[in-house]
């Protein structure tokens, strides 16, 4: 994937991080931010606050998170929590 190619995928990926899924997770006292995009398409993200100790955090991440990603942006392999 070209560098310019890359840097669309990462803002489309920005974009639903910070319209579609962080205020969902700020409305629960957590919170979201995107870390990076690897060259094998899985993004790295990190949780915070309640987020980053709920027991839940792992599902919300693949089942939430990944999800919707993936389903804007298929190319993207998995989304990973670091940090946390």
């Amino acid at each position: 994937m070209e560098n310019q190619e890359k840097l669309a995928v990462i803002e489309k990926v920005r974009q639903i991080i910070e319209t579609r899924i962080r205020p969902a997770l700020q409305a629960d006292g957590g919170d979201i931010s995107f870390v990076e995009m690897t060259d094998d398409m899985v993004v790295n993200v990190r949780l915070h606050g309640a987020c980053g100790t709920c027991p839940r955090a792992q599902m919300t991440l693949k089942q939430g998170v990944e999800v919707a990603i993936r389903n804007e942006v298929p190319e993207i392999k998995e989304v990973n929590a670091v940090g946390f």
